[in-house]
């Protein structure tokens, strides 16, 4: 199954449901929306169509629009969907393209990438999720999730990563699934994080 295949399964039970609430919401007198929100238009990314994202994304897009993280920072685990009206949602990893391909579920993926950790120097340069391959769990450190979800460019230079550092060996549609599979206790823990965060800000001496 290709990885278009998988997004529309994925999302077919939920697509309508954002949709059908939102006269419900208007009609018990909901503040004003400003122009462009809604689903799903107040979800479509915000840039501007680029046929050539992938080249110098990261000083196009050094932010990912979902967590604030510094792609410059994830070069290793940032990824690029480019959407089939060639505008592209630059990410900090799978955990943030995960949540972009579930809110612009009308908008059909032209092309995916993610940053190749087979390849040698910084930053990774970026490969086409369907010549990559990912080891999913491990011993690799996971960027916005517990449980690592790391692309090498190739299904033997994974099963080479594999054998250093544990875990199992899966393509792009396998790395999505154990995303959004992970979504709910990664989402608790970075909520934790950042409560814990803003109450050590708020404890230390002002002045």
């Amino acid at each position: 199954m290709n990885r278009r295949s998988l997004i529309k399964l994925s999302f077919a039970g939920i697509a309508g449901a954002p949709l059908a609430s939102i006269p419900r919401a208007q009609a018990q007198g909901s503040p004003a929306k400003a122009p462009g929100d809604g689903t799903p238009a107040q979800f479509l990314p915000r840039n501007a169509p680029d046929a050539q994202a992938q080249e110098n994304d990261l000083a196009k897009f050094p932010k990912c629009p979902y967590c604030g993280m510094d792609r410059r920072q994830y070069h290793h685990s940032r990824m690029l969907i480019q959407y089939s009206n060639d505008v592209p949602d630059a990410v900090c990893s799978i955990h943030c393209a995960a949540i972009s391909l579930a809110l612009n579920i009308d908008a059909e993926p032209k092309a995916i990438w993610v940053g190749d950790n087979a390849a040698a120097g910084e930053p990774r340069p970026l490969v086409d999720v369907d010549r990559a391959g990912f080891v999913i769990g491990g011993s690799a450190v996971g960027v916005m999730t517990l449980r690592s979800k790391v692309a090498y460019g190739s299904d033997a230079a994974a099963r080479s990563a594999q054998a250093a550092q544990g875990g199992v060996v899966g393509d792009f549609n396998a790395a999505l699934l154990a995303a959004y599979t992970d979504m709910s206790r990664d989402v608790a823990r970075i909520r934790q994080n950042r409560e814990e965060r803003r109450q050590r800000t708020r404890a230390m001496p002002k002045g």
